[in-house]
């Protein structure tokens, strides 16, 4: 996964108390604690996906329900053997769901008229490597044929770990050094922290740059890049 330390989008706000109660909920041990500086800020930092979610659903139509569903089976096997042959393992495809429906025609006259019988099978596969995305969509088409639909492909950042630390610290830095701003022009010294909190989970928003690399007659996956954000707030005594 590449991340990209971008520019630092941060809102901040303070909040500052000299005598009276707490603006926040905070811990029992901080609670007598009446002079305090209390800033929230945001980091960012920009991440290319590391992984890309394929959805794909085989369709078959059938004289009977039997025929189509057996049908519709045979496709998903021939195409859990091209998964398997692009290396993707067992655990990262998993079946939304089977179906099977009489599928009727609607003449001019009005009336239906039985046409089939159609069985689905929906996967979800998980492609860890984003770079082979394009090569897998093309290795699901090929063993499926036209019984067989690509939905859609969703590039991810499966390890955000990483670039949620960065932005954590550029969060937190940002805090420290807007709430020692204000304590010097307060004519004030900062003591200890006395509360801090991460007010969101790390949101992804999408921005569109990168892409996999593919061969010209291949299918290519753009991967783009996501932002990943954590805003915290932090609370020093004065």
């Amino acid at each position: 996964m590449k991340i990209r330390t971008s520019r630092i989008f941060a809102v901040i706000s303070v909040a500052i108390a000299l005598i009276g109660g707490v603006a926040l909920s905070i811990p029992a041990s901080a609670a007598e604690v009446t002079r305090y500086i209390t800033v929230s800020a945001t980091g960012t930092t920009t991440v290319v996906p590391d992984a890309v979610r394929v959805s794909a659903t085989v369709s078959v139509l059938g004289k009977s329900s039997k025929e189509a569903l057996a049908s519709a089976g045979t496709t998903s096997t021939e195409i859990r053997k091209a998964l398997v042959a692009n290396k993707i393992a067992t655990k990262d495809v998993a079946s939304q769901s089977i179906s099977v429906n009489p599928e009727y025609t609607y003449p001019s006259n009005g009336t239906p008229m039985l046409s089939g019988y159609r069985a689905t099978q929906s996967f979800t596969i998980t492609v860890r490597t984003a770079a082979t995305a394009g090569a897998v969509v093309d290795a699901i088409v090929a063993a499926g044929g036209d019984n067989v639909q690509i939905n859609n492909a969703s590039p991810f950042v499966l390890d955000s770990d990483k670039a949620t630390e960065i932005a954590r610290e550029f969060a937190v830095k940002r805090a420290k050094a807007k709430a020692t701003s204000y304590a010097k022009l307060l004519g004030v010294k900062l003591g200890k922290v006395v509360f801090l909190n991460e007010d969101s989970a790390p949101s992804v928003y999408p921005v569109y740059v990168a892409s996999a690399k593919a061969e010209d007659a291949s299918t290519q996956i753009d991967l783009g890049e996501q932002k990943i954000t954590v805003s915290v707030t932090v609370r020093w005594a004065l």
